[in-house]
């Protein structure tokens, strides 16, 4: 699965449960030792399709659990300037942490309105050309607009509403996922197949430049909350 990046359309009655099979499961096939979950969600409240992480990070916020952290909300925003000093400070605060980055991403048009989710690293910044660190161990995005020219277009004139839908269907995938809802469902992570596009395309979550980017705007803090 390492490899695989799944998609779920966001439309469909079932996309919360599909995302919390598949975020269990991703979390199951992390190797490493951890102690703490942190989610990590980037962009900016400024731009309406960059503001997908802050969303998924305020809606998480109003939860509480155990040896969990939330960094980007609405309030206190993850973005290009302060990324880098956040990564840091994650570091120090949660060492032995499993980070799940959630940001909105460019992709192709046949899957705008999906949601994504998958193993290994993010790269913000990419789909604007901007050189920043890598993010998360497991990743979750939201294909908010097609890639193409004027990216920084496409991100503001992303209607709001398809932001907060996706927004909100991530948002319950997490919590079943964390509530252990998923294990009740009638289907198996197995099931959900991942979809294949030309490299370019599909991996962009990853390592293409069609990854997912937060924009520049005024410098804030992250935010934890246990």
């Amino acid at each position: 699965m390492d490899e695989q990046t799944f998609y779920i359309d966001e439309k469909k009655e079932t996309a919360s449960q599909e995302l919390a099979c598949l975020l269990q499961k991703c979390i199951r096939m992390v190797e490493r030792p951890w102690r703490e979950l942190v989610f990590l969600c980037i962009g900016s409240d400024r731009i309406t399709g960059d503001s997908l992480g802050p969303l998924v990070g305020h809606l998480l916020s109003r939860h509480i659990w155990q040896h969990s952290f939330i960094y980007g909300t609405l309030d206190e925003p993850v973005h290009a300037l302060n990324l880098a000093g956040q990564l840091e400070k994650i570091k120090k605060k949660h060492p032995s942490a499993l980070v799940v980055a959630v940001d909105a991403s460019l992709g192709s048009q046949k899957h705008v309105g999906y949601i994504t989710v998958g193993l290994g690293p993010i790269h913000p910044g990419a789909g604007v050309r901007k050189e920043l660190p890598d993010v998360g161990d497991i990743f979750i995005t939201g294909i908010i607009n097609a890639s193409g020219t004027l990216e920084h277009f496409l991100l503001q004139t992303t209607r709001l509403s398809t932001v907060i839908s996706m927004a909100d269907s991530i948002t319950q995938g997490i919590l079943m996922a964390l509530s252990g809802q998923a294990r009740a469902l009638r289907f198996r992570p197995e099931e959900l197949l991942p979809q294949e596009e030309p490299r370019l395309l599909r991996c962009w979550a990853k390592d293409s430049t069609l990854a997912a980017f937060s924009m520049d705007t005024a410098s804030g803090e992250g935010t934890s909350r246990s």
